[in-house]
């Protein structure tokens, strides 16, 4: 692969860079620098925004109103909005649910649902994880019976989602239900489209270490869902599942957003002191500092790759999988070594406590503050998507045959 930019490849990235420049608005590009939450109106006016501009679909084939952006746009794309500090979009809707409906929807479903993703006006999350049933989604138990009457045919789904993030906001759930308990596991699982409001859907919060609502538990109490709104053949969710995963572990690489965070460490190690010495010239920090980043050098190249295949209308493989491994332990690392560079200042992870802790330190303290909180909220990132000890395991058997 020819990993020089061609001359319109550095037009069309100046053309984003002045573009995000000129749209993206202070207060999210400031929530996104400083590490505090953004809230569904920031997401949403977001998204809005770049929709407004054409670009609201940055992976879509232009057939479905996307860009038809080729690899190497959708990577300089991503990039410049890290790099601006424009938060990255919930994926659910955009590129999970999306690239599902696209490729084994109905034309029906396609009218219905992908117009109102691109524009920001319907929120999806999504329905996978259980107790039971959290990196072996083959152990799902939530069942859709099928039934009729007289408004015609619908599923009749019980059961309990967990992890759920951002249900909350959501208008919609993509979920994967059991449909045939007779069969191989993978067999009896079916994919269906819910509507949050529908009678019988109850969403509950689970705080998390840093005191955040961002995930939930979702109730599924006799709660009725149309037939029409089963995505492909009944018990071939799992089919559905696999295509939808490989994408939400690409996406979880964040190379982007890890070169943003990875320039913040640099500065923020730079500006604190240990014994008169800035952090960034301890040998020993800048050593970690080092290897982070060629972690990071080394896990772009393979992320290209695999944009590449994309291009080529092949799904990804394993290199999915190895994007999710590197990608979230680099992220994991930058956060960890942000904590170290801080010191003490990092400790009022609590959003309660964060107005009043620290006011004696310099302007930094704001962004300090919340460094614990995104440390705690780091830690996911190797489980959710499929573990990462799930992850080496595919590697093995795919790559290695074991």
């Amino acid at each position: 692969m020819d990993l020089n930019l061609s001359a319109a490849d550095l037009a069309f990235r100046q053309e984003v860079q002045a573009f995000l420049a000129q749209a993206l608005p202070a207060d999210i590009r400031d929530k996104v620098r400083q590490g505090w939450p953004l809230q569904r109106d920031d997401y949403l006016r977001w998204q809005r925004i770049l929709h407004a501009r054409g670009w609201g679909g940055s992976t879509w084939p232009q057939a479905f109103g996307g860009t038809g952006w080729n690899a190497v746009q959708k990577y300089l794309f991503d990039e410049a909005c890290a790099g601006a500090g424009a938060p990255r979009l919930p994926p659910f809707g955009i590129k999970m649910v999306a690239p599902v409906l696209m490729e084994f929807g109905s034309p029906a479903q396609q009218q219905r649902f992908l117009p109102k993703i691109l524009a920001g006006e319907e929120w999806w999350c999504q329905g996978y994880s259980e107790p039971g049933a959290g990196s072996d989604l083959a152990a799902v138990k939530t069942s859709a019976v099928r039934q009729r009457d007289a408004d015609g045919d619908y599923y009749l789904v019980n059961g309990q989602k967990t992890w759920t993030t951002l249900a909350q906001y959501a208008d919609w759930i993509f979920c994967l239900v059991r449909t045939d308990k007779e069969v191989k596991p993978q067999r009896g699982i079916s994919f269906l489209l819910i509507d949050m409001r529908t009678p019988g859907v109850t969403v509950r919060p689970i705080i998390t270490a840093d005191g955040a609502h961002e995930v939930n538990e979702v109730w599924f109490d006799q709660v009725r869902v149309p037939a029409q709104n089963l995505v492909g053949e009944e018990n071939q969710g799992w089919t559905y599942a696999k295509f939808l995963l490989g994408h939400e572990r690409t996406n979880i690489a964040g190379i982007g957003i890890a070169k943003r965070e990875l320039a913040r460490l640099k500065r923020l190690a730079e500006e604190q002191y240990r014994n008169g010495v800035s952090m960034l010239e301890d040998a020993q920090f800048a050593q970690r500092i080092a290897q982070v980043e060629i972690d990071l050098m080394a896990l772009e190249i393979t992320n290209l790759r695999v944009l590449s295949a994309e291009a080529q209308q092949r799904a990804p493989g394993p290199e999915a999988s190895i994007l999710k491994i590197k990608g979230t332990e680099i992220q994991q690392n930058i956060t960890e070594l942000m904590m170290l560079a801080a010191g003490p200042q990092a400790q009022a992870f609590q959003r309660e406590a964060m107005d009043d802790a620290f006011t004696g330190y310099a302007a930094t303290s704001g962004e300090l503050r919340a460094l614990g909180s995104n440390y705690l909220n780091m830690r996911k990132l190797s489980i959710y998507g499929g573990s990462n000890e799930i992850q080496k395991n595919i590697i093995a058997q795919m790559i290695i045959g074991l």
